[in-house]
């Protein structure tokens, strides 16, 4: 039964960007009718585990952003899939904008008529593809208390504003690496020691200053263009220690003040929260003249009219031969310190009084420590990804075997969900597998650290290793599938070894296949036309006929 929600409410929302899915081609072939958001990590739909998480953080104001053509189907599953409509009260609302469309930019969403009119207070932003065990409440407790003026937090609501930003990045380069997986290069500086002792859990260790930031592809074009990659004398003048990060990747996690959505509509080239709303408004804290010249200083006044000449001198995002975008490129013009030189002492004076000059607020990095015992917390972006991570899933104890209390937020209540499916002499590995309702498992089958979705059919004699079976699949008697995903409702035949392959849905794998390193999918709507290949033939006429010319 759904149930409400037992943890107080935090006074902040949530949008969920349900993206196209681009990264999975074999399985989103058709992103209308099966969006990214909805393919399933260890039988669950992806998108659940970020509603999850806004539940587990306190809050219930959730809205999920996707394009229109996707959204009968988010609906569809809203209403039909158990593990949806078993969310608590209130459930997650669903927009989608007439202007969006797959190639909309995370940023650009957020300036959508739409967007602006529904978010009414400090927001939390989250793709669909996100999978973390780690408290949201904690994060949330991590940015009140650094980064939150308390006349913002009590006061109307009135200009200056002061609250600044949270992001969150984590290691790629774990005990399990997953090859090419995206990263990113960060800079941060580190914030005063606490005087006062903490607690165990607390996150306030892992936080430091965002004063750089940009995806790491974007840095080796920069590097490669200009030969190195010198530093500003600004950034070493107001953070003389510096950390710089290579290997981590931006989770996509931001606590955003309400201000920064009159931000990014002053300025029409942001297209990109993590790489342009994040990165400049980190620059902007060090660089001289730049909050002014991203009209950042007149939107933290509470004052968007911009004149014509202001808009033809600065076009939104200020760009200049001399120094290129997402460049620190030595310069010798003085530059201010970051965080700002008033930010924490304005939060320890009276009580609900506000700074007589604005300052930039602070951008705050949460560095996710890489430890064994760590939370999990990644982003599934990729095929290798959504099979790495569901059977890492796959391995947590059961809520029947762990208990309530003690299971993780993302445990099933059972391994085997529907025991009476298996046959006797079967062998499955139920620490590190998983099988959901209605699954058919027959005589002499082997299923080890694999994820098997609802209403399969595993036949006789069967052997899986390391594969993720999204619902209603079938495969033949006496396969051999290794490291395999295959998608709904495909089947394979009986006699076929599979390794490391991904196989479309819907398809059917003739039997006695043999195939490594591939994706599997049909051809279906790649046939020429009869206007195509008329055109065809008539160029290759064409051409026999200058060649007969030509002799």
């Amino acid at each position: 039964m759904p149930h409400a929600v037992s943890m107080p409410a935090t006074g902040l929302q949530a949008l969920i960007l349900c993206g196209p899915g681009s990264s999975f081609p074999t399985f989103t072939s058709n992103p209308d009718e099966n969006p990214k958001a909805l393919l399933p990590i260890a039988n669950r739909p992806m998108v659940w585990y970020p509603i999850d998480f806004c539940y587990r953080t306190g809050i219930t104001k959730i809205t999920l952003i996707c394009p229109p053509s996707a959204a009968g189907a988010i609906t569809t599953a809203l209403n039909t899939n158990p593990f949806l409509t078993g969310l608590p009260h209130p459930r997650p609302d669903l927009v989608a904008p007439q202007d969006l469309d797959l190639n909309t930019g995370t940023a650009e969403i957020l300036r959508l008529p739409e967007i602006r009119e529904l978010v009414t207070s400090d927001f939390v932003v989250l793709p669909c593809d996100l999978v973390c065990e780690l408290g949201g409440d904690k994060l949330l407790q991590s940015w009140m208390v650094k980064a939150v003026s308390l006349p913002d937090l009590l006061g109307d609501g009135e200009p200056p504003y002061c609250n600044g930003g949270l992001g969150v990045w984590y290691e790629t380069k774990t005990a399990t690496p997953i090859k090419g997986e995206e990263t990113d290069f960060i800079i941060t500086a580190p914030m005063p020691t606490p005087t006062l002792p903490m607690s165990k859990d607390s996150l306030l260790p892992h936080l430091s200053y965002l004063t750089y930031s940009m995806p790491k592809d974007s840095l080796n074009d920069l590097i490669d263009e200009k030969k190195s990659f010198p530093i500003r004398h600004g950034l070493l003048r107001s953070h003389p220690k510096l950390k710089m990060l290579t290997t981590h990747r931006d989770a996509h996690i931001y606590i955003l003040p309400k201000w920064i959505l009159d931000f990014i509509q002053e300025n029409e080239r942001l297209e990109t929260i993590g790489e342009d709303v994040i990165g400049w408004w980190a620059k902007a804290n060090w660089e001289t003249g730049l909050s002014a010249k991203l009209g950042l200083k007149r939107v933290i006044e509470g004052r968007r009219e911009t004149s014509e000449a202001d808009k033809s001198a600065h076009g939104g995002v200020g760009r200049t031969d001399s120094s290129p975008p997402n460049s620190p490129f030595v310069t010798q013009e003085h530059y201010e310190t970051s965080p700002p030189a008033g930010f924490h002492k304005r939060q320890n004076d009276g009580l609900l009084s506000k700074p007589t000059e604005s300052t930039t607020p602070p951008i705050l990095a949460y560095i996710h420590p890489n430890r064994e015992d760590a939370p999990l917390l990644r982003r599934v972006d990729t095929a290798q990804l959504l099979l790495a991570i569901s059977l890492q899933l796959a391995k947590l104890p059961s809520v029947e075997e762990a208990g309530l209390d003690n299971a993780s937020p993302f445990a099933h209540a059972k391994k085997v969900a529907y025991p009476e499916g298996v046959k006797p002499r079967t062998t499955i590995t139920r620490q590190d597998s998983l099988i959901a309702d209605n699954v058919m498992v027959e005589e002499k089958t082997s299923i080890k650290e694999s994820v098997i979705g609802a209403n399969c059919q595993i036949k006789e004699g069967a052997k899986l290793f390391q594969c993720l079976l999204m619902d209603g699949v079938v495969v033949g008697k006496g396969c051999k599938l290794t490291r395999c995903i295959l998608g709904k409702r495909s089947e394979v035949g009986e006699g076929s070894t599979l390794t490391d392959c991904e196989v479309q849905e819907n398809l059917l794998v003739e039997p006695r296949t043999e195939d490594k390193d591939s994706k599997l999918m049909s051809s279906s709507g790649l046939e020429a036309s009869e206007q195509e290949m008329q055109e065809a033939l008539d160029d290759i006429e064409e051409g026999d006929g200058d060649a007969a010319m030509l002799g």
